[in-house]
């Protein structure tokens, strides 16, 4: 979302997160990238420039849509979840016209919900007949690198092990990544198969409401992480002298932060880059647990559309959190859009340099450039 006015600012008078992208003046006339990411719950797009170390943010969106409503159930996108979703897509596509981004320049991709439905290819067809918007299904590997490439500026510096986890609303994909040759590389990943819209569904919240029903949730996530295998002897014991840290990134783990900030409403300025302890992690949930369905509902930071699934996320979390003992978590508002939009800027400056290294080859014409005769 854009930036709240008002958002802190430093000497150069850009805010935090300008200056985490590299957001400055020498990208304002630069040609505009898009990347459109649309999940099992939300469908969001965002339009940058490209900056002097990174892009600067032009014009964002975000809408949840809960494409995957009831696909757990039926293995098919619901009519009128493919209408809201539809719906989301047509404003992104004018977006996208009005903001002069070239389809060359767009990257659209589509996440779990569109992998795991019978009638997603179906969908996405429809979106391409109905917006010209050509939306490509990613497999769950790319989408935990693209994850990475959004978050990589949030990691410690003193870091020596990261485990970033991507909760989306039907998979959750964690990637570990250990520091080698003064280098964050990923040694390992995996994607868990619930999410806040799935988990959520299978564990629909009681009247009565208590630990047993959280920790139910956590359960199932506990379980989906242990048959994800993933097992690292040397990145345990670098987790366990305080030598790594968790880097969240998600709506649920945002909307954390904003509760734990008591933030009256929502502020990307104050909740990107936020260090969060597990016990500021597990008071946020706390509290969200005793405020009940109306409550979360009321909280400005979470809303009627995520009410009844923050605490899920939550769950995911705590499951995450047990597994790999952390004592700090770097929360991130980015992720898959911002690894799109760098993906595609550098590889559009590779392409730059190429065809200039070729033009200073190339042998110049009899007689370009010398006296008229």
């Amino acid at each position: 979302m854009p930036e709240p006015d008002g958002a802190p600012r430093g000497r150069d008078g850009r805010s935090r997160v300008q200056r985490a992208h590299g957001g400055g003046a020498s990208g304002r006339d630069g040609p505009a990238y898009g990347a459109l990411d649309l999940g099992t719950n939300n469908c969001r797009l965002l339009i940058a420039r490209p900056a002097r170390d990174g892009f600067r943010v032009v014009d964002s969106f975000s809408r949840i849509v809960r494409l995957g409503e009831g696909l757990s159930r039926t293995g098919r996108l619901d009519p009128a979840a493919m209408d809201r979703a539809y719906e989301a897509l047509g404003l992104c596509a004018e977006r996208v016209m009005r903001r002069g981004v070239e389809s060359a320049r767009l990257s659209a991709v589509a996440t779990q919900a569109c992998r795991q439905a019978e009638n997603g290819a179906e969908f996405i067809e429809r979106v391409r007949k109905g917006t010209g918007l050509r939306l490509r299904i990613i497999d769950p590997v790319e989408e935990a690198r693209l994850s990475v490439e959004g978050c990589l500026n949030l990691i410690d510096p003193r870091a020596e092990a990261v485990l970033v986890i991507d909760v989306g609303g039907g998979s959750t994909e964690l990637s570990w990544l250990r520091r080698s040759d003064g280098e964050m590389k990923t040694v390992g990943w995996m994607s868990a198969p619930l999410g806040v819209v799935t988990l959520a569904e299978r564990h629909p919240e009681p009247q009565d409401a208590g630990d047993a029903w959280f920790e139910a949730m956590v359960g199932d996530m506990s379980a989906a992480l242990t048959a994800g295998g993933f097992e690292d002897a040397e990145f345990r014991r670098l987790f366990a002298d305080r030598k790594g840290h968790l880097v969240g990134t998600s709506g649920a783990i945002t909307s954390l932060a904003g509760v734990h900030l008591n933030l009256r409403r929502y502020q990307r300025d104050l909740v990107d880059g936020l260090w969060m302890t597990r016990a500021d992690c597990e008071a946020a949930a706390a509290k969200l647990k005793a405020l009940g369905p109306k409550g979360r509902a009321d909280e400005a930071c979470i809303g009627p559309d995520r009410a009844d699934l923050v605490l899920a996320g939550a769950a995911i979390l705590e499951a995450v959190q047990r597994a790999w003992p952390s004592e700090r978590v770097r929360v991130a508002d980015r992720g898959l859009r911002e690894g799109l939009l760098l993906q595609q800027m550098r590889a559009a400056k590779k392409a730059t340099r190429r065809r200039r290294g070729r033009g200073r080859g190339r042998p110049q014409a009899a007689g370009a450039g010398g006296p008229e005769t």
